[in-house]
């Protein structure tokens, strides 16, 4: 069991009859760890699972992910080396939750304010911005973007959206404006969130292009993948202040660097990859996780990934 970080896989499953290794600190190198692992159960992306990785892992036959999408995952590699792959099921409403977290901490300077209640500092130093009225921009509008635009529309906002192969019929069944292209939605938010799924398509979609379209007042959100945001180029406006702010789940290496600029930035409001990380969810995941393993060892796997 790899990055268990908060210590909690054993206790949200039964995993009797299974001789289990937990590691809760992220490895850089795992292949040490695991060289005698049967079966390999890993969390999301935090370590990736390349045809490196599976060749000086020999004795490895089921690869168990939480969640049925993974794209830190080679699937070719693992058929070669003949490694089955399964996930699990995973909530929507986790990721949405935290969205709207983030985008709510930007607009009312939660921390700043909290920080100041704590330390004795001044009483109101902030002046909130109003979500009612304003334009909430979704880079992409699957499952998690349509929730996080019906949350905004009860919040009183004006709601557009974008994806590539978005249409109007989709967007006016729930309410929302369809917006162009990617440019006119971004220069049209207040508060723009990106919704996407990571691919070659979406990577590096919003860049320096892209974020020169954002209000100097405007928000970026994003608690999908972080690839699909140029990161250097979100580092210079955020670091210039050519935007507000920015609240940030997702970081194209996870754990961040303690030395990472974006630790330092003021106008960024960041939780570190928390968008799936609930009590519900992880039940989900490692009770499944256990009947992935189970079925396996039947002959017969289940939620095998393709």
């Amino acid at each position: 069991m790899l990055d268990d970080y908060q210590g909690v896989a054993l206790a949200n499953a039964d995993w009797s009859g299974l001789d289990v290794t937990v590691l809760r600190e992220h490895l850089d190198d795992p292949a040490p760890a695991l060289a005698d692992a049967e079966c390999v159960v890993i969390m999301r992306e935090r370590t990736p699972f390349t045809a490196e990785l599976f060749a000086l892992l020999p004795k490895l036959r089921l690869l168990i992910t939480s969640g049925m999408r993974n794209a830190s995952i080679d699937l070719a590699a693992a058929r070669e080396h003949g490694v089955t792959v399964c996930g699990t099921g995973s909530a929507k409403t986790p990721p949405t939750e935290l969205t709207w977290a983030l985008i709510l901490g930007l607009a009312r300077h939660l921390v700043v304010e909290n920080a100041a209640f704590h330390s004795g500092g001044p009483w109101q130093s902030t002046v909130g911005v109003d979500l009612a009225g304003r334009t909430l921009g979704l880079v992409g509008f699957g499952n998690l973007g349509k929730a996080v635009g019906r949350i905004g529309k009860a919040f009183g906002m004006d709601v557009v959206a974008w994806s590539p192969n978005l249409t109007v019929d989709r967007t006016e069944a729930e309410g929302v404006r369809l917006a162009s292209g990617l440019h006119e939605l971004l220069a049209q938010s207040d508060f723009a969130s990106v919704h996407l799924v990571l691919s070659d398509r979406s990577r590096g979609l919003v860049d320096a292009a892209a974020l020169a379209c954002l209000k100097p007042s405007a928000f970026l959100i994003n608690t999908s993948r972080a690839a699909i945001v140029d990161g250097p180029a979100l580092l210079e406006v955020l670091r210039e202040k050519r935007i507000a702010g920015a609240g940030l789940d997702v970081f194209e290496v996870e754990p961040l660097s303690l030395g990472d600029e974006l630790r330092t930035l003021p106008n960024v409001l960041a939780t570190p990859h928390l968008g799936y990380v609930t009590e519900a969810n992880y039940r989900t995941y490692f009770q499944e996780a256990v009947e992935d393993v189970h079925a396996f060892i039947a002959g017969e796997p289940i939620r095998e990934l393709t």
